[in-house]
């Protein structure tokens, strides 16, 4: 028995519509992803039941659960925390932002050289329930 062997054109694949979904996908998951321009400094807040809402502070110092002390997202030492408090204007609020599990000796550092350099009003933050 003979079989007879049918020679066809080589068949061409046409990638136009493969690139059209592939963008389209990528469109797409650049749409739906969420971007974090700034990441900031990763604290855990504690809960209080009794907080209050207050109006953004100009100064705002940030402790981690590390005992890291940051002045606007800048690593600094309770010595430049002291000067830099000194140098700045009498009265403006500051706003400490402690993580939960740092320690409240260090908390309490923090909060006596802000007073001690004659800022009144530090306001802890927390979480409201």
């Amino acid at each position: 028995m003979r079989l007879r062997r049918r020679i066809s054109e080589p068949v061409s694949v046409d990638i136009a519509p493969m690139i059209d979904v592939v963008f389209q996908q990528l469109i797409y998951f650049m749409l739906t992803s969420s971007f974090v321009l700034h990441p900031g400094i990763k604290i855990s807040l504690p809960k209080a039941t009794s907080s209050e809402q207050i109006s953004p502070s100009n100064i705002m110092l940030t402790l981690t659960k590390d005992h890291v002390v940051y002045w606007d997202e800048q690593v600094v030492s309770l010595k430049q925390v002291r000067d830099r408090l000194e140098h700045a204007a009498d009265g403006k609020p500051i706003l400490i932002r402690a993580d939960r599990h740092a320690y409240v000796d260090k908390l309490i550092e923090l909060w006596d050289v802000c007073r001690e350099t004659g800022h009144e009003q530090v306001h802890i933050a927390t979480l409201s329930e």
